[in-house]
Formats: structure tokens, C-alpha cells, sequence
């Protein structure tokens, strides 16, 4: 099984200089891409410079996270692709435990590594952590992470186990399977749209995994951070995206009537803040569903009625209410 590594650059020449030498490094066997989405630094100018063994796609505009990855997937050869954040710091054979999974568990069509927080390595780190998952209202969540509370990684997720959806920060995915399911949906622009492709590969059968034997370190928010209102406008719309694209459509309007309630809720508490930029990030995000939903809605293809994918109720209600900080203590 040959792995490309495909690193989605933009205007990232530091963090090249910092984490691209240990991908060199560490992944012995595979191919290295840096997909450039239309960069006006010298990032390209660095790497032809200092690392030629790299193979640099460009890419012809900025369409984002998704658009970036289907524009340069399309130039990228190998069986398993490892699309890599650019501030993600690999560690010695942290691909052997991904073959390994691959190879023990041939329905498995995503997978994702331990995430660890490169600023607090004994912490798990906020974008994936121990393995996504997702509530019965479509909120999602991590093993290691719930909400803004972070678990210290004691090795009580060094498991293997089946997930709901792994980070975009460290996927690796089946070449054949990323085809199949037409890549990333790019009205997403970034934000959630692994928890769509991720969606989608459980509705066709595929199955998503993590392994905690395979670790990586990563940075977070380099390229938008959690206090940036467009991070707040992306996740809010985008989520509504994925429900309605991939739920039984009995199921899309009641979980959208709670959730413009509780996006309600999550605005006034914003505004309770003072963050005004949040709360209008919240209004913009709805607006903009409801101009795109039927665009959105006839994206809707295989739905897997028998898919059981909440792994909860509400992370919400037990988070808030009950005070519950741990994924073993919220989850059915």
C-alpha cells in the first residue's frame, strides 16, 4: 500500500520551514506533495529550493480546504492519501500503525492518529483529538476534547476503534474511496467538510477508524482560530449542510427546527459575552443556509436508514447542564 502525503499550503512558508523537515523525516515509503492553493509568498520559491524531493502542485486559485484538496487529489498517485494540515508535527513510524490498520481492517475507508496539542503535548488537541463523533442534533465532539475542555492523555484512548468522523488535519483516506464519493463538497469552502465525506462513506457502508498507536502533534488555528467569527459563521452553516445532505429525510426538518432554537440559544449567550461579531456570525450562517438549501438539499444521495450515527442526545445538554466533561461520561 503506497501512501502520498499531500500538504495543502497557503501562504505557509514558516510553517513548512518548521514541520516540513520531520515529514521528510518520518515517513519513509511515501510520497510527499505540497499542494500550494495559489500562495503569493515565496512558499513554492523555499521548497524548490531547500527540499526538491518534495512534489509541488499548484493550484490555479484559494478555494479553501476543499476545493484545494479535490483540485490537487486530482494530480496526487497512491492508495492511501494523508491529506496533512501544514502545522502538524510527525513523529518517528507514525505510519506503520496507519498500514497496520489498513491492512487488519480492509472495510476501513478513513482514518485518523492520536492529535495531540503541539503548544501542550501532554493534551489532547482540540481539531480531532482521540477520534470525532457526532450528537443525535448533529453537533460534534471528540474523545479527548468536549467543547473547550481537553483531556491530559494518560493513554486511556490508545485503542483502536471504529469513530464518526477523523480531523481533516490528519485524514488518511482510500484513493478509490475519496473518487467514489466525489471528494469534499466544496460549497463547504473549509470547516466540517470531513464530517460530510466522513458522513457520506458510513451511508455507502465504509467504515471510519482511529488508532492511538500513531501519534501526531498539532499547532491549530494557523490558518483561522477559534475566536474568528468566520471560523463561527463556517462551522454553524456548514453543519446544517451535513444534516441536511445525509439524513433520512424524515429526520432533516425536525432536526432543523431544534436546531435554529438552539443556534438561537447559542447566539444570545454569545451576545451575553459581547461578542456582537459571533452572534452575527451565527445570523449570517443561517441566512446563508437558507438561501443554499435546496442547492444543498438535491446533493442527497445513499442514505443509510439502519446507521446509527449519534453517539449521544445532546453534548450540549450534558455538557452545560449536567456539567459532564468526559467523553465516557456523555456518550449512550
Amino acid at each position: 500500500m503506497h501512501i502520498a502525503i499531500v500538504i495543502l499550503n497557503w501562504n505557509g512558508k514558516e510553517l513548512l520551514k518548521r514541520f516540513l523537515p520531520k515529514v521528510l523525516d518520518y515517513s519513509e515509503g511515501a510520497t510527499i506533495y505540497v499542494a500550494d492553493n495559489a500562495s503569493d509568498d515565496d512558499s513554492v520559491e523555499y521548497i524548490k529550493d531547500n527540499h526538491p524531493e518534495v512534489k509541488i502542485i499548484k493550484n490555479a486559485e484559494n478555494g479553501g480546504f476543499a476545493k484545494g484538496y479535490n483540485d490537487a487529489l486530482k494530480s496526487a498517485e497512491g492508495d492511501l492519501w494523508c491529506l496533512l494540515n501544514s502545522d502538524v508535527e510527525v513523529t518517528p513510524g507514525w505510519l506503520e500503525p496507519i498500514r497496520a490498520l489498513f491492512k487488519a481492517y480492509p472495510d476501513t475507508a478513513i482514518a485518523q492518529p492520536k492529535i495531540l496539542d503541539h503548544k501542550k503535548p501532554a493534551f489532547f488537541e482540540y481539531a480531532g483529538a482521540a477520534g470525532g463523533f457526532i450528537d443525535r442534533l448533529g453537533y460534534p465532539f471528540c474523545r479527548g476534547r468536549i467543547f473547550q475542555s481537553l483531556e491530559e492523555d494518560h493513554g486511556q484512548y490508545d485503542d483502536i476503534r471504529e469513530i464518526f468522523w477523523a480531523t481533516g488535519a490528519c485524514m488518511f483516506i482510500r484513493a478509490e474511496i475519496y473518487r467514489l464519493l466525489g471528494g469534499f463538497d466544496e460549497d463547504y469552502f473549509a470547516h466540517q467538510e470531513e464530517i460530510d465525506l466522513c458522513w457520506r462513506a458510513h451511508n455507502k457502508g465504509y467504515m471510519v477508524r482511529y488508532t492511538g498507536h500513531s501519534r501526531v502533534y498539532h499547532v491549530g488555528g494557523a490558518t483561522l482560530n477559534n475566536m474568528n467569527p468566520q471560523k463561527t459563521f463556517l462551522n454553524f452553516r456548514n453543519s446544517l449542510y451535513s444534516i441536511t445532505k445525509n439524513l433520512p429525510k424524515r429526520k432533516v426538518f425536525p432536526l432543523l427546527l431544534a436546531r435554529l432554537i438552539l443556534d438561537g440559544v447559542a447566539g444570545l449567550h454569545f451576545l451575553s459575552q459581547g461578542k456582537l461579531k459571533h452572534f452575527l456570525a451565527i445570523i449570517r450562517a443561517h441566512s446563508s443556509y437558507y438561501k443554499n438549501f435546496m442547492r444543498i438539499f438535491l446533493k442527497r444521495d445513499e442514505i443509510n436508514k439502519d446507521f446509527k450515527y449519534f453517539s449521544c442526545t445532546s453534548v450540549v445538554w450534558s455538557y452545560y447542564v449536567y456539567n459532564k466533561k468526559l467523553f465516557n461520561q456523555i456518550t449512550d
